[in-house]
C-alpha cells in the first residue's frame, strides 16, 4: 500500500527519459503507480515544446497517458498575465511553445511590452535578444521567466539551461524575474489543484535537487530524488536540502511506496537556500 500518498508528480526529462531514450524501467514503474490507483501528473520546466508535443513524445517513448496529465509552466504564465493586466507581451521562447501561449497579445515592431515572457531559446540566446530584452526591462517591461533551471542533462553532457540568461537580466537590470515553473510554490499547487489533492498527500519525483525536490519540500509535499539524469553525487549537502528519499531510478519508486516512505525529516530553515540570486554592487 501507499500509506497517504494519493498523487505523485513526475519530472520528465531526467526521471522518465534522456532525450530520446527512456530510463530503463521507466515505463512499467509508471503502469505499476497508475495501477495501484494513484493521481498522476507529468510536470516539466521544459520550455522547448508545446505541451501537445511533450505529450506526443511521452507516447512514442511508450508512456500512455492523457495530453492534459502534462503540466507546463506556459499556463501560469498566461495566468499571470492576465491577474496583472499585462496586455502587451514580448514571446523570447522556442516557436513551438507559441501554441500554449496563444492567448496573450503580442508587442508590434517598434512597441515596448509590459512583459518578456522567457523561455528556452537554445542557440537563439544571442547577445542581441538578451540586449532587447534588457532594454525592455529598463523601460519598465517585467520579466516573467518560464522557469530558471541551471543546467540539464543531454546525451552529450550538461548543458546550461534558461535560469543562467535569468540571472544575467537580473544582474544587469537589478530587478527580480517572476518565474512560473519550479521550484515556485505556484507551479506545485496549481498541479495540485489539477490532481484535486493537497500537498500532504502528494510526492515529487526528480533529478534537480533544488527545482524539483527543493520546492516539493517548500510547497508541503514530499520529494523524492532520483540518481539519473542531471542528478550528481554529493546535490543533497551543496544544496542544504534533505530529500525525502533518493533512490536509485524512477524503476525503484513502487517498491518504496509499497514499503513507506521515512518519517520526514525536521525542516530547515529554508529548503531552497542555495538558489542563486544576482549580487549588485555599487554603480561604476
Amino acid at each position: 500500500m501507499t500509506g497517504a500518498i494519493t498523487t505523485v508528480l513526475l519530472d520528465l526529462d531526467g526521471v522518465l527519459y534522456v532525450e530520446d531514450d527512456p530510463i530503463p524501467g521507466a515505463v512499467e514503474a509508471v503502469e505499476a503507480l497508475r495501477g495501484r490507483g494513484l493521481r498522476l501528473r507529468f510536470v516539466t520546466n521544459t520550455t522547448s515544446r508545446s505541451r501537445a508535443q511533450v505529450a506526443s513524445r511521452l507516447a512514442r517513448l511508450g508512456f500512455t497517458l492523457p495530453a492534459e496529465t502534462v503540466l507546463t509552466p506556459a499556463s501560469l504564465a498566461v495566468r499571470r498575465c492576465g491577474v496583472v493586466g499585462h496586455k502587451r507581451v514580448k514571446l523570447l521562447v522556442a516557436p513551438a511553445l507559441r501554441e500554449d501561449l496563444a492567448g496573450l497579445a503580442q508587442v508590434k515592431p517598434g512597441e515596448r511590452p509590459d512583459a518578456i515572457i522567457l523561455g528556452d531559446l537554445g542557440e537563439g540566446f544571442t547577445y542581441e535578444v538578451l540586449n532587447e530584452a534588457f532594454r525592455c526591462m529598463e523601460a519598465g517591461a517585467e520579466l516573467i521567466a518560464l522557469q530558471r533551471n541551471r543546467f540539464w542533462r543531454r546525451t552529450d553532457g550538461l548543458a546550461m539551461d534558461v535560469g543562467a540568461y535569468v540571472a544575467a537580466l537580473e544582474y544587469a537590470t537589478g530587478k527580480e524575474a517572476t518565474v512560473v515553473g519550479k521550484p515556485e510554490e505556484a507551479f506545485f499547487k496549481a498541479a495540485l489543484a489539477d490532481a484535486h489533492d493537497e500537498p500532504g498527500h502528494a510526492l515529487m519525483v526528480g533529478d534537480d535537487i533544488e527545482a524539483d525536490v527543493g520546492g516539493a519540500l517548500h510547497a508541503g509535499l514530499s520529494g523524492v530524488l532520483v540518481r539519473t539524469g542531471k542528478y550528481r553525487p554529493g546535490a543533497e549537502e551543496r544544496s542544504g536540502v534533505t530529500p525525502t528519499a533518493v533512490i536509485d531510478s524512477i524503476a525503484d519508486l513502487p517498491r518504496l511506496l509499497d514499503e513507506g516512505l521515512p518519517a520526514p525529516a525536521a525542516p530547515s530553515a529554508s529548503p531552497l537556500r542555495r538558489r542563486v540570486r544576482p549580487r549588485f554592487g555599487p554603480a561604476a
